[in-house]
């Protein structure tokens, strides 16, 4: 268990991503991790350098609770946090796993108060103090989380942020719980709130609409400094900001490297997908089997077309032969065969290309060009539609 003075160091990072595929990412609808599921994504969170780990809610049960405490002996090198609700009797179970974090939540739009308790803001605000004051008298670093921030009262968000500092928090999430933030409105609150209370501001975002990762960029961007992902964005309903994601755009469109390696990025994804039982698309940013795929395009230079190296996230290009090829994409295929083609052979293989992968609904193997290319250079037709049977009158 690190000293709350150890995780503020190891957490002083220009943006620093804090991973919750194990407490966030199993509330997927139908996903159940093993514990030696747990234990291995850990480790490999840990290994790809995510310096904050949020392995679970110790309160909900006993199996929990040991699963949690087993992960905050490991002796990982990433600070390790549990959740729990405002209340005294969660805090303790979190502190009985010897976790070195602790992330409290509570609603924070009337909405939430008014039908999930029954209460008013005077009674939020003396949970948030007596929990957090309590998480404070015992040495734990503190993430006070406001949920459904995006829906509640900027005023008193901005109450909320600084009581919660007032008490001993370390840092304030802003919380969409059902992701209807957008990128514009989500950059302006979290800039003010952030001057305003002069707390850090962590952004945890749900892409019920698409937006997550959006809003993520925009809270780093109006100076938040922590996120809050899970690996492939799994979650409840359509699931949070992808942790490859967000690394990879604070990267290379904010020009901020948080220091995870993106060569893991996709080991994790694959390891997080067998747990969970949800598939990694073969068109999902930056994991995606078919992200560095071109059908299209100037094969020659596929670079050009592409945002970043895939060998970054330990990927590979890939050509696609089918309807959407082009000359220089044939010429390229038939390289990698180290088969030399002139343009003009590359043009009449183009046009059996693109005939047989609308024949056959779907693009061409390797081996199937290879038949096309034998072929015509032998002068059979492929296609069978020319005859030597007189055709009768």
């Amino acid at each position: 268990m690190k000293t709350k003075n150890e995780v503020v160091d190891l957490l002083n990072k220009p943006l620093c991503v804090c991973d919750s595929t194990l407490c966030a990412g199993e509330q997927t609808a139908g996903a159940v991790f093993s514990n030696i599921e747990k234990y291995r994504i850990a480790q490999h969170l840990d290994a790809a350098g995510v310096p904050q780990i949020d392995v679970g809610m110790p309160g909900i049960g006993k199996e929990e609770k040991v699963t949690v405490k087993h992960i905050a002996r490991m002796g990982l090198s990433a600070s390790i946090m549990a959740s729990c609700r405002a209340e005294v009797n969660e805090v303790n179970d979190c502190i009985d796993c010897d976790v070195d974090a602790i992330s409290i939540s509570l609603p924070s739009s009337d909405i939430q108060i008014k039908s999930l308790y029954e209460k008013d803001h005077e009674w939020v605000m003396d949970k948030l103090y007596e929990a957090t004051d309590y998480a404070a008298q015992h040495g734990l670093y503190i993430c006070c989380v406001a949920e459904d921030a995006a829906r509640a009262d900027l005023g008193f968000l901005i109450d909320y942020a600084k009581l919660a500092r007032e008490a001993g928090a370390d840092r304030f999430a802003y919380s969409d719980s059902i992701g209807i933030e957008d990128p514009f409105t989500c950059n302006d609150r979290i800039e003010m709130l952030r001057k305003i209370a002069n707390i850090n501001v962590e952004i945890i975002s749900r892409d019920d609409f698409g937006m997550a990762t959006a809003n993520t960029v925009a809270a780093i961007k109006a100076g938040a400094k922590f996120a809050r992902v899970t690996s492939m964005g799994i979650g409840q309903r359509a699931g949070c900001a992808p942790l490859e994601e967000v690394v990879m755009a604070s990267k290379h469109m904010l020009g901020i490297d948080t220091g995870i390696d993106t060569t893991k990025l996709r080991t994790i994804a694959e390891l997080v997908s067998s747990a969970s039982g949800v598939p990694i698309s073969p068109s999902k940013p930056i994991i995606g089997a078919k992200c560095f795929a071109q059908e299209s395009g100037l094969a020659y230079n596929r670079s050009v077309l592409e945002p970043y190296d895939p060998a970054e996230v330990a990927m590979e290009r890939s050509l696609v032969i089918g309807k959407h090829s082009v000359t220089n994409t044939i010429i390229a295929a038939m390289k990698e065969m180290d088969i030399e083609i002139s343009k003009t052979d590359a043009d009449n293989l183009l046009v059996l290309v693109r005939r047989a992968s609308s024949q056959m609904h779907r693009s061409l193997t390797q081996s199937e060009l290879f038949l096309l290319y034998e072929d015509m250079m032998s002068g059979n037709n492929t296609f069978d539609d020319v005859s030597d049977e007189p055709v009768e009158q």
